[in-house]
């Protein structure tokens, strides 16, 4: 198989950071305003079949159980690979080998030169290494070349597939439905009655201002935001096994990108985090406290939950703005921007700082009015 060399640009991944949740939310968003439609999408089909399609999902996603066909093409391709990994250091020992056999030749050729006769027994014995070395690197090129012809050939196989699979795929949709009307369903899993969650009561306007709907909007957006990230991952790891397993050729960014957008997305989904009441905490005692008890003990202890926000906040602008004035990269070959990771902590202690601003003011407007605070 042919090596891939892509390289993730980093203004590439920061776009996608921005760009892919708005998309993914607007999709979202359209679909929980349409009816119920049916069952199987063709877009999604060729969706499946561009990212899937090698190991024949399409085909299963359409009921068709051709899609077998692709699993020991596949399969073969990864056997196939684990012993081309092991011809490919074959041929590297072998060439190590001679290189080594080049340099005893050289060396006891030069001690010839001075007149040393005893290393005439060095040279001969480095010629048979060479000669050896050089049988070896032969044999070890011809195995690897057979391999790589086979697994060449077998993705040529599933690639013509896939091309037929992509003017079919009308045709095995049209009968997917078909099949579906015939079963009597619409492919659509229908839930049933949604019960009411009481163990989360909505403030009532008592408990409730400008100021705390605002800041509870700002973090249900950030909060949301953030959260498609996670969907980032899964094409990320999936095209990384992909190019490791399949084509020998692991990423040098797939794992950094990832545990860099993570920190960022812990950061900044921690006021959402807050406002759901997310965060663990220990309540063996104030479970069993009234409402405005539980409100008194939380305006007593948001002292310590403001001094760790305000010096994360502190701290965290102090980091990005000693990163951003250096335009610091990451030590990896990578060199992503380091500064607007460290952005986050600031940006995610305000978001949450605003939450727990937000929290009091309702605490204490239960103490005021003796209402019921919103997630209590």
């Amino acid at each position: 198989m042919p090596d891939l060399t892509f390289v993730l640009p980093h203004w590439m991944y920061w776009a996608g950071l921005v760009v892919f949740p708005l998309v993914a939310m607007y999709i979202v968003r359209r679909q929980a305003g349409d009816p119920a439609g049916q069952g199987v999408s063709l877009p999604l089909a060729y969706f499946l079949l561009v990212t899937g399609g090698f190991v024949g999902l399409h085909r299963f996603y359409l009921r068709s159980a051709l899609g077998f066909v692709f699993i020991p093409l596949f399969v073969a391709i990864l056997l196939i690979n684990v012993e081309s990994r092991e011809a490919r250091n074959e041929v590297s020992k072998w060439r190590n080998e001679t290189i080594s056999a080049e340099f005893l030749i050289e060396r006891a050729q030069k001690k010839l030169e001075k007149g040393d006769e005893s290393a005439r027994e060095e040279l001969d014995e480095a010629q048979a290494l060479l000669d050896s070395a050089h049988i070896g690197t032969a044999e070890a090129g011809t195995a690897f070349a057979a391999l790589e012809t086979g697994v060449r050939v077998i993705a040529f196989v599933i690639l013509g597939l896939l091309v037929l699979d992509a003017f079919l795929c009308p045709g095995i949709y049209r009968r997917c439905l078909a099949l579906e009307s015939a079963d009597g369903t619409d492919g659509v899993v229908h839930a049933g009655p949604v019960e009411p969650d009481h163990s989360r009561q909505v403030a009532p306007a008592s408990v409730r201002s400008r100021f705390t709907d605002a800041v509870d909007r700002i973090n249900e957006a950030s909060g949301n935001f953030v959260a498609y990230w996670s969907a980032i991952a899964v094409f990320v790891y999936y095209y990384e096994v992909l190019a490791r397993y399949v084509f020998n050729s692991p990423t040098n960014w797939a794992h950094e990108s990832m545990f860099l957008m993570f920190g960022m997305q812990y950061l900044l989904a921690g006021g959402y985090a807050l406002r759901e009441n997310a965060h663990v905490r220990v309540d063996v005692i104030y479970a069993y406290f009234s409402t405005r008890q539980k409100a008194l003990v939380d305006v007593l202890t948001s002292v310590f939950f403001f001094i760790f926000v305000v010096t994360l906040l502190w701290s965290g602008w102090t980091f990005f703005m000693d990163s951003y004035s250096v335009r610091e990269v990451s030590f990896t070959e990578w060199g992503i921007q380091y500064w607007p990771v460290k952005f986050a902590i600031p940006l995610g202690a305000a978001l949450l700082l605003l939450q727990g601003l937000s929290r009091l003011v309702k605490d204490v407007l239960v103490l005021v009015n003796g209402g019921v605070p919103d997630g209590s």
